[in-house]
């Protein structure tokens, strides 16, 4: 739980009370990507980074309860949105990155998605042409290929955001029965229901 019996939050339980002990230089992510190259991240690491992100979220006006989606495949990034969000007390979804445009707009549309971290491949693909039909969606932040920065008109770069945010956050009071997670069925019968 967190620390003074402020309730349970599924990032700080993955993350920080490892980062604060004597695992925080211990390996907690490997990343091997499909062309060999390698990242380690330590506990101490991705809490600093999912920090960030959840100060970016705040930054963005996103707060508790707000819905943060990701359309990656399972690159660094998708985690450090999926704790850093979840610090925030906002709603995490993930998006299946072989979804073509229909089932995206679907599941943003069906849970108000207000935060967007995709690609710039997968933007232009699937979701660039899908902007005008998603009320909720404020921001899109664009990891650029290569980790290179991005200024595709319309989103804002995922690291350029990161890198100016603070690393440090305080996870506010969270209620184990809070929502967290926003997952969706396959919607092969019809329109795709969601499973909190």
């Amino acid at each position: 739980g967190l620390p003074g019996k402020k309730g349970l939050n599924i990032a700080y339980e993955a993350v920080d009370r490892h980062a604060a002990g004597s695992l925080k230089n211990h390996l907690a992510l490997r990343w091997l990507g499909k062309g060999g190259q390698t990242k380690d991240y330590t506990y101490a690491q991705l809490q600093a980074l999912t920090n960030r992100f959840a100060n970016l979220l705040q930054r963005l006006d996103v707060g508790p309860k707000d819905r943060v989606y990701a359309l990656t495949g399972r690159i660094p990034e998708l985690y450090i949105s999926a704790l850093g969000t979840l610090k925030n007390r906002s709603v995490f979804s993930h998006l299946f990155s072989a979804f073509g445009p229909e089932p995206i707009h679907a599941r943003m549309t069906i849970g108000q998605a207000k935060v967007l971290v995709t690609t710039e491949t997968l933007y232009h693909h699937k979701v660039a042409g899908l902007r005008s039909s998603l009320p909720h969606l404020r921001h899109v932040l664009l990891i650029g290929e290569g980790g290179k920065k991005t200024d595709t008109l319309g989103t804002e770069d995922f690291h350029r955001l990161l890198d100016k945010a603070d690393d440090r956050f305080a996870i506010a009071p969270t209620d184990p029965e809070e929502m967290a997670r926003l997952h969706f069925t396959s919607g092969t019968t019809g329109t795709p229901n969601g499973a909190i």
